[in-house]
């Protein structure tokens, strides 16, 4: 149950994670337009984009938030196959089905040992698609154009959020493979416990 709880915890961690990863479009959103105290503390009294190039900015932040929208809503998906899975056992423990039906503990350990198999490729395909987004040419031209107002935090590279949720995917492997064991452990437990009364 405490391996289970972990596995919530670091699945809700993903979701939160790419969530930020894909939550918005980012950058340049026409804030001076809204006037007043805006204006001002958002930067749109320095520095700030104007006529065509506040135009340009607008375009490239949009095509680079759809260019990696697919990922992240890929990911959230996971998050949530995730945070759903260990859920769903924590209920089947509760109501003492792998005491009943002990074969359910190793129908268990094949699920996790698939799942922590599988977390592997999908990192993959995760970071490879991520840095494919950040190598296009739409996330180069925009990076040169912020930097040419002298905007910083919109490098063409992985971000805090990306990059935890990588190294919480590898926790959540190590976390599976845990339980998948402890899964086998109690199989040999249960059927140890029901056999005794045969034997006396």
């Amino acid at each position: 149950a405490c391996c289970q709880m972990m596995e919530v915890l670091l699945a809700a961690l993903i979701l939160v994670c790419s969530s930020v990863s894909g939550g918005s479009t980012g950058g340049y959103t026409g804030l001076p337009a809204m006037g007043g105290i805006y204006y001002y503390q958002y930067g749109g009294a320095y520095s700030g984009f104007s006529g065509a190039e506040g135009e340009r900015a607008q375009q490239l932040d949009q095509r680079f938030y759809l260019l990696k929208l697919p990922i992240a809503r890929a990911a959230m998906a996971v998050g949530g196959c995730l945070l759903v899975f260990p859920c769903v056992l924590i209920l089947v423990g509760v109501l003492r089905l792998p005491w009943h039906f002990p074969a359910w503990l190793l129908i268990e350990c094949s699920l996790y040992i698939v799942i922590a198999v599988g977390t592997g490729p999908a990192l993959y395909y995760f970071f490879h698609s991520l840095l494919s987004v950040y190598n296009s040419s739409v996330c180069k031209e925009r990076e040169q154009l912020y930097q040419s107002k002298g905007y910083q935090g919109f490098w063409c590279s992985l971000h805090g959020a990306e990059i935890a949720a990588g190294l919480l995917g590898c926790m959540a492997a190590m976390a599976y493979l845990l339980s998948a064991g402890l899964a086998v452990r109690d199989y040999r437990t249960v059927h140890e416990q029901k056999q005794k009364p045969l034997q006396l």
